[in-house]
């Protein structure tokens, strides 16, 4: 994590108070749930509550227990026994550390989830907006790079909006998925802890029981958490390299938008660069990035090891922050994206009326010719226009195969761009409703 591309409220997650406040939680819960069955006295439970609820867990001072104990978890709980006093001894009754360290990785990513979600529900918002305002904006429809039929800029958005709903879908998927509880000690077999404390500790902390966790949470879990995340950072990309090819110079049917005092190059005074979107594309391949790092978490050895925990420490802060940084970005992008209706109608025309050659097809098939016939008769009055010698209709009219089998009144109807947009109303009300 870098501030540059980092959020508050994501960062303070991850931070190392907030790790010992969950830590501490997951510890006192456990200790409730040992009181009620009788295995510790009630009012060490509660001592543990009072004493640690309102404590402030020192950093350094745990770090530099860690320097000498090698452990994590019991230099927090040896900082612990010193807030608390003797009642610490029964703290972490019958639990091991992964216990501690898988349930707080749960409530972490749960937290993290929310705010992805909440960024999910902004950017939809930004794009049926936007959508809805250009529901009518005709554009050309491209293949390949190359001019293809038309549609409109509000049908391209509405894509984008179908799209990031169905990543809104597997994010609330991924969350649920991730959202579990293990405190079932050593290699997970409740020898030395009763189940029903992993139960109580996991209504407390809002998550469901982990049905089976040797002394670890099954990695495909956070596996398929992070390969979510890695989805919503392609289609984050994709909708970049839209803008990006969009904002060329020889396009510019759409760019970011360009704020007063904004410099585009050091060199270059006239530079308007599509900087968000290029940034954009860069932290989808760093979320991307750390997709293959959480797959190969799920080998574990026999019922644990630690390869899985360098990774999580890293990739759990970094993916997160990441992309809700990115999703933030992109939905200010949508948000104030500047749209040239002009240039997108004069693009569309450069090529005199070649995007119904379609049409032009399909009417001569209808007409009596072969599919060959009819192919072959386009394709050369159109290669034409495309080395530039005239317009597309003109050329059609006075080619005699086609003029034999259509009016150049039939040929002019062709040209009707309107007839491309008929169905708009249909993909709007599959995406957005009939609202």
């Amino acid at each position: 994590m870098i501030p540059r591309y980092s959020r508050p409220e994501m960062v303070a997650i991850w931070s190392p108070e907030t790790k010992f406040r969950i830590w501490f939680e997951i510890e006192a819960h456990a200790a409730t749930a040992q009181a009620k069955l009788g295995i510790i006295p009630k009012d060490a439970a509660e001592i543990v509550w009072n004493k640690g609820r309102d404590a402030q867990f020192n950093v350094e001072r745990i770090d530099e227990i860690e320097r000498e104990v090698k452990h994590d978890v019991i230099a927090f709980l040896t900082h612990l026994s010193e807030i608390i006093g003797p009642e610490a001894r029964f703290v972490h009754q019958g639990m091991t550390s992964s216990d501690v360290l898988d349930t707080t990785l749960s409530v972490q990513l749960k937290r993290a989830g929310d705010l992805l979600i909440a960024d999910m529900d902004a950017l939809l918002a930004a794009l049926k907006k936007r959508a809805f305002e250009h529901k009518n904006t005709i554009t050309i429809g491209r293949s390949h790079g190359i001019h293809a039929e038309p549609t409109t800029f509000g049908v391209k958005l509405a894509q984008a909006y179908a799209e990031m709903e169905r990543n809104r879908a597997r994010l609330v998927a991924a969350q649920s998925e991730i959202a579990t509880c293990a405190i079932s000690g050593a290699i997970g077999t409740f020898a030395n802890i009763d189940p029903s404390v992993e139960e109580y500790v996991a209504e407390q902390l809002g998550l469901e029981i982990e049905p089976v966790s040797t002394q670890v949470i099954p990695r495909d879990r956070h596996a398929m958490f992070f390969a979510t995340l890695g989805v919503v950072a392609s289609s984050v990309e994709r909708i970049a390299t839209e803008v990006r090819h969009l904002q060329r110079t020889e396009v510019l049917e759409a760019e970011e938008f360009f704020s007063k005092g904004q410099k585009g190059s050091s060199a270059m005074p006239h530079k308007r660069n599509p900087i968000l979107t290029e940034n954009l594309t860069g932290l989808a391949r760093l979320v991307r990035g750390m997709v293959t790092p959480a797959l190969e978490n799920v080998a574990l050895w026999h019922e644990r090891d630690i390869s899985h925990s360098s990774v999580e420490r890293m990739i759990g802060p970094d993916a997160t922050v990441t992309l809700d940084f990115a999703l933030a970005r992109l939905t200010n992008v949508i948000d104030n994206l500047l749209v040239y209706p002009e240039n997108m109608k004069a693009n569309m025309d450069k090529l005199g009326g070649l995007h119904n050659s379609q049409r032009m097809l399909l009417a001569l098939t209808q007409a009596g010719l072969s599919r060959e016939a009819s192919y072959s008769a386009v394709q050369r009055n159109a290669m034409r226009v495309w080395r530039g010698e005239g317009d597309f209709a003109t050329f059609l009219k006075a080619d005699p195969e086609v003029s034999e089998a259509l009016s150049d009144a039939q040929i002019d109807a062709m040209f009707d761009d309107g007839y491309h947009l008929k169905h708009v109303d249909t993909i709007f009300n599959r995406v957005f409703g009939s609202n």
